[in-house]
């Protein structure tokens, strides 16, 4: 797990802007002439800047804006991916630009859709005591918190736009960048590790994992009681407020006076706390999970107490249970069906073929995967995740897709008839 990498600050972020935009409008310009490049490069900049003016600096802590693990293997996902289908793209006499364009619209609705996917399956964990703080825990994406299905929504609909807008054929389009897809999802997967979220359950072989505290999977053992912190399990009452269940004894919670049966009513980490009314349990273990340095202050208030129990933390609470590395196994899965498609390319017999391929492979892999993942509950009284079902429904309209297909003639656009240069 890496979650964060570094810091920037902002001031060195706004002269990238400057210089890079500068250097892409002469760079365009020079080459395809600067009407051209006005309209391909500048609302790229545009866009690019009110995300600097608006969104970073809700994004920023103390030490500047943090560089996360996820963010930066979500980007690499792009940049390969969008490499690699402006390269096959060059080779079948495609215009390569048209692969950036193209890439520019489907990632921003595919953050979109993922994003949203994501905050309305758990609407809960983001609601904060103000509108302005519940805005910046949605935007701040790059800690993790997009789904794969979600922006699988958001960029088809932006590729059906994209190639009637354009007037593509959309089958050969959607052909070449599926394996891009697949190697931009392996990444992405890999991010997901660093960040700890979309984790596996409980794992007894020699490559299981142990995440630290702070992470997804420690705050869902937390939860559930099997990971005591500090000796201490909370549960919920009926109310869903934290009440302590139980208390080791030796631990630093006993030492500092609490026992089972106290009702926890705010807890403050380094003279600092969340203000939520009512208190509820998820509530206290994101702070007690904040907790995970040495030389930490905690002060944890309960109801039958006037004064706090505080405590210096001594060392961190302990890493969680060993799991499955699913973020991994799907990273692996979603690469070898990257090369799967690469190699079956050459010798599909109609356009949408390589398309049909992956939209029938992956939801059954990942239907599989949700059965080691534990981090999605079952919704709609059918026993299975929203991911299992979404990759029933896409199997389903793979099955149609597949009769569609191959209905229609043989023979294929690419690279037979190149596209017009944009």
């Amino acid at each position: 797990m890496l979650q964060t990498l570094f810091h920037l600050r902002l001031s060195w972020l706004w002269a990238v802007w400057a210089v890079a935009s500068l250097v892409s409008l002469v760079w365009a310009g020079r080459r395809q002439g600067w009407s051209a490049a006005m309209r391909h490069c500048l609302p790229t900049i545009v866009v690019l800047g009110l995300i600097g003016a608006f969104v970073l600096p809700a994004l920023c802590d103390s030490d500047g804006l943090p560089i996360r693990g996820y963010g930066v293997m979500l980007l690499l996902g792009l940049v390969s991916g969008v490499t690699l289908a402006a390269y096959r793209a060059r080779r079948m006499g495609v215009d390569p630009e048209m692969i950036h364009v193209l890439a520019f619209w489907m990632v921003i609705a595919g953050i979109l859709g993922a994003r949203a996917f994501y905050v309305i399956e758990y609407w809960h964990d983001y609601q904060r005591p103000s509108v302005l703080e519940t805005i910046k825990e949605i935007v701040n994406f790059t800690k993790g918190g997009l789904v794969v299905f979600g922006s699988a929504i958001g960029a088809g609909l932006a590729l059906m736009l994209f190639v009637r807008k354009f007037r593509l054929p959309g089958l050969a389009l959607a052909d070449l960048i599926a394996p891009s897809v697949m190697l931009g999802l392996a990444c992405g997967r890999v991010g997901c590790f660093f960040n700890g979220c979309c984790f596996g359950g409980h794992c007894d072989e020699p490559w299981a994992v142990r995440f630290p505290a702070g992470s997804p999977p420690h705050m869902a053992q937390a939860k559930a009681g099997k990971l005591p912190l500090f000796g201490m399990v909370l549960a919920a009452d009926k109310e869903g407020r934290p009440v302590i269940q139980s208390i080791e004894a030796g631990s630093q919670a006993a030492e500092a006076g609490l026992m089972a049966g106290q009702r926890v009513t705010r807890v403050r980490v380094n003279g600092t706390e969340y203000e939520a009314s009512p208190f509820k349990l998820d509530d206290a273990l994101v702070r007690l999970e904040m907790a995970n340095h040495p030389g930490d202050e905690l002060l944890i208030y309960t109801a039958d107490r006037p004064l706090p129990a505080s405590w210096t933390v001594a060392t961190p609470p302990d890493r969680t249970h060993p799991i499955h590395p699913a973020q991994l196994y799907a990273a692996v899965d979603a690469l070898l069906l990257c090369l799967l498609l690469l190699a079956y390319y050459p010798y599909r017999h109609r356009d949408g073929e390589v398309f049909a391929l992956m939209v029938t492979v992956h939801p059954i892999s990942r239907f599989l995967q949700e059965v080691i993942r534990i981090d999605e509950a079952s919704v709609f009284g059918t026993g299975l995740s929203i991911s299992q079902n979404v990759s029933i429904l896409m199997l389903v309209g793979a099955i149609g897709l597949w009769c569609y297909l191959l209905r229609r003639p043989k023979g294929s656009v690419w690279p037979a008839q190149a596209a017009a240069a944009m």
